[in-house]
Formats: structure tokens, C-alpha cells, sequence
């Protein structure tokens, strides 16, 4: 569904992705992972086709994005920004229906359909309470809330959906992260792709079933979580001592990092 080759992407003659080959298909929910600046805005921005590559290809829904127009692209692949445009004005209803634009006729405007679908990712995203409130008035992790609404509302013209989300969670408190990561799991299972870009380790390990962690540019690890979800791993990615244990609860591999001079306890300090 997202097949990039030698993608090499960046920004006014700067190079920041050296060379990614990456095959995601429906049915996945996938972590894009990796230290500050190693490339997985620009790896997203490249996926919608927003960000054109320096070299390489990346195909989206069976067609060259760089020969898709505007359009044809947002039917194909559903985003939501790291950095939110300037909404503020707007009400969260009116906002969420833009997800809808790609849809309607040149002359025409949001039909029923279009409304029954903005409905239903605002109830999806749990933020239906807020669409007769302008968006500035919202708080940080209200805001997301809509923005993943607005971006599910697009997605739900798509067959199968695409979902490209930058930092989802970030601004998000820990019931909301769940109940998100849930949602998002629920859609990978009944046919979509999603693909996050996520800080926390834990989370994303915990959710997806298949990680790409990013470096220098570059794709360092791709492949299962519970393959290569490893102390090691995580140590070289990060550069810093990482340990990894079960969840408690659902076994799921979780990341500890270990500061400095830290030792098990009861073990003799060095051990």
C-alpha cells in the first residue's frame, strides 16, 4: 500500500533521509521510532506525498505520489501534523468536516454522508462534546483529539484506510493514550494501515505489531516487536544502557532506561 525505494528525502539541498526502502501494508500497525532527527517527520511527510524526494520513489495506493495531484493523494493517505496549522478560528465541527474535502465536488458541499462521517470520528475520537467550540479554546490534548478526528473522517473514504500520524499522543494524558492506542489498534485489525511516529517506547511496544526504528536518515531495525524490541537494540538507538522486561500484565515487552551508576537491588554496587 506504501512502498518506498531508495528514498532520499530532506529540505532546501539538506539531506535527511539517506536512502529508506520500506513495503507497509493493510492490517498493520506500525511505530516509527528513533532518536530527535533521525528523519521520521520527513519519512511521513514523504509517505503523504507532501515532501517531494530528492531521489527514489515512493508509492502510494498502487500510483507514484510525486504524479498524484493534491487530491487524488489526500484519498489515498490520511495525516495528522506533528505542528497543527493556524485553525484557531474555526469550530471543531467545521474543522473535522475538512477532512472531508477531498471528497466533494469542486462546486458542491458536504453532503449527509459527509456529515455522518465527521460525526462518527468525532464520537470515535472522543471529542464530540467539543464541536461547537472554536479551536483555539481547546486544550493541547483537546485539540489532538480533533485533529485525529478530523484525520479520521478523511480515512473513512479510503478502501483500505491510511492513517500517518506524527506525535498523536504527545500532548495526550494516560486514559487518553490508551483509549487512542486502542482505537488505532481496532482500525489496524479491521484492515487499515496505521503508521505512528511516537516517542514512547513503551506505548508503541505495547500496540504495534511492527516497528521501524529511524537513524541518522536511515532504517536501523524493522521487523516484529518482539524481535527486535531488545535491550541491545534499544541501547544502540539510543545510546544510552536500556533495559527491557515484560509488562506485568500482557507480557508485552516494556524499555527501562538505566541511569548512570545505577545497579539491581541488592547487588553489589558495580554488579
Amino acid at each position: 500500500m506504501i512502498r518506498l525505494h531508495g528514498l532520499r528525502a530532506g529540505y532546501g539541498g539538506r539531506e535527511v533521509l539517506r536512502g529508506v526502502d520500506l513495503d507497509l501494508g493493510p492490517g498493520e500497525m506500525v511505530g516509527l521510532l528513533g532518536p530527535n532527527g533521525s528523519g521520521k517527520t520527513t519519512l511521513l511527510l514523504a509517505m503523504a506525498g507532501i515532501l517531494a524526494p530528492m531521489a527514489g520513489t515512493v508509492v502510494l495506493g498502487g500510483r507514484d505520489a510525486a504524479a498524484l495531484k493534491p487530491r487524488e493523494r489526500a484519498r489515498r493517505a490520511a495525516s495528522l501534523p506533528q505542528r497543527a496549522e493556524a485553525t484557531f478560528d474555526l469550530a471543531v465541527e467545521t474543522l473535522v468536516l475538512l477532512g472531508r474535502y477531498p471528497y466533494i465536488s469542486l462546486l458542491g458541499g458536504y453532503g449527509p454522508d459527509d456529515r455522518a462521517a465527521a460525526d462518527a470520528a468525532l464520537a470515535e475520537a472522543g471529542a464530540g462534546e467539543f464541536r461547537g467550540r472554536l479551536a483555539g479554546s481547546l486544550s493541547g490534548g483537546e485539540f489532538t483529539r480533533v485533529l485525529l478526528a478530523r484525520a479520521l473522517a478523511q480515512a473513512a473514504g479510503m478502501q483500505p484506510p491510511v492513517l500517518l500520524l506524527d506525535e498523536a499522543f504527545a500532548a495526550l494524558d494516560l486514559a487518553r493514550r490508551m483509549a487512542v492506542s486502542e482505537l488505532l489498534a481496532a482500525k489496524a485489525r479491521a484492515g487499515a494501515l496505521v503508521i505512528s511516529a511516537i516517542h514512547d517506547l513503551n506505548l508503541a511496544a505495547q500496540f504495534c505489531g511492527r516497528l521501524v526504528f529511524l537513524k541518522h536518515g536511515k532504517v536501523a531495525l524493522d521487523g516484529p516487536t518482539a524481535e527486535v524490541f531488545t535491550a541491545t537494540n534499544l541501547s544502540d538507538i539510543y545510546e544510552t544502557p536500556v533495559a527491557v522486561a515484560p509488562h506485568p500484565v500482557t507480557g508485552a515487552p516494556q524499555a527501562f532506561p538505566v541511569p548512570a551508576g545505577a545497579h539491581r537491588p541488592g547487588a553489589p554496587a558495580g554488579s
